[in-house]
């Protein structure tokens, strides 16, 4: 078969004679395969294969327009027919023999894991960090009582889908973690027009009776002003803070950090920050929900100034 980008390709069986490899779909959840790949799959004879396809194609179990597609490979004049997942695992259900019961055991553990998950466990990358992770696993198991069983599994999937979490975290550790940002678009913001969106929070909370007088009063006439300016300032006409994602993180640290009222800090810089974010239709703002907001502000609040760009940076990771 033709070489092509390998990420589209997927090995997904170890047969007699090496590795075969499929054509990979991963838009559509499946894999391709030809009859003789499926052949060689299940150690059997081509013409065993083409019977069931027919018979497959014939009892209407399967869909011959959403699971045979017609494809060109190398050294072959004509379109070859590609069969999908759901037409390889009904002939394995078909197949009699100690083959096909590996395979459809294989399969629905290890392919159907990585159609839906977006990953396997590839011993072969992994190499020798799978067998460390394992033994590591195998130590702490035993400083544990005996009652708390650890599944070497169950904490590499773990692992696998919180992997950015982990680079994210490492990268924090070791003031690593860069400003990022994707939302480019022009955006305008002054002063006035955040303090009058503040004020309306004030009115809302006082008429609740959870603020006073002196919730979103300044400590002195233009601070607001200046924070705003600070964020949306230019250097040689381009914004110091190219994207939307890293002014609303910078609009959230100063808030909280200046102090530019004198009650209400840290409650008037998570509504600044939620409010720009909906303002600019930012889409990252579903990542942060009430307790990733309260956890941020108290985070920056309790922060040492001179950590202020990993603060930043931190922000907008959640953002991405």
């Amino acid at each position: 078969m033709k070489k092509e980008d390998k990420n589209n390709k997927i090995v997904i069986y170890q047969t007699k004679n090496g590795a075969l490899e499929l054509r990979g779909d991963v838009k559509s959840d499946t894999i391709w395969a030809t009859q003789a790949q499926i052949a060689l799959v299940f150690n059997v004879e081509r013409s065993v294969i083409t019977k069931h396809i027919n018979n497959l194609l014939k009892d209407k179990e399967i869909n011959e327009k959403s699971n045979v597609q017609k494809m060109h490979i190398a050294n072959s004049d004509k379109p070859v027919a590609f069969y999908s997942l759901d037409v390889i695992l009904s002939i394995g259900y078909r197949t009699n023999s100690k083959v096909a019961i590996a395979f459809r055991q294989w399969a629905t553990k290890t392919l159907r894991e990585h159609m839906t998950k977006g990953y396997t466990i590839n011993r072969k990358q992994i190499g020798k960090n799978y067998d460390s992770f394992l033994k590591t696993v195998e130590s702490i198991q035993n400083l544990l009582p005996d009652h708390i069983t650890l599944d070497p599994k169950a904490v590499l999937d773990l692992i696998k889908e919180f992997a950015s979490t982990w680079v994210s975290l490492d990268a924090y550790d070791k003031e690593l973690l860069q400003i990022k940002g994707v939302n480019k678009k022009n955006v305008k913001l002054t002063g006035e027009e955040l303090l009058s969106a503040i004020f309306n929070l004030k009115n809302e909370l006082m008429s609740k009776e959870e603020a006073t007088e002196l919730f979103a009063t300044e400590r002195q006439n233009g601070s607001i002003e200046g924070i705003v300016g600070n964020v949306m300032q230019t250097f040689g006409g381009k914004p110091l803070y190219k994207t939307a994602e890293e002014k609303a993180a910078h609009l959230l640290y100063f808030m909280v950090k200046n102090h530019p009222f004198i009650d209400g800090n840290k409650r008037s810089g998570a509504f600044t920050f939620i409010w720009f974010l909906r303002k600019t239709k930012v889409k990252g703002f579903r990542n942060i929900n009430p307790a990733t907001l309260t956890t941020l502000t108290l985070l920056i609040a309790e922060s040492n100034p001179k950590n202020k760009d990993q603060m930043v940076a931190l922000v907008t990771e959640l953002l991405r």
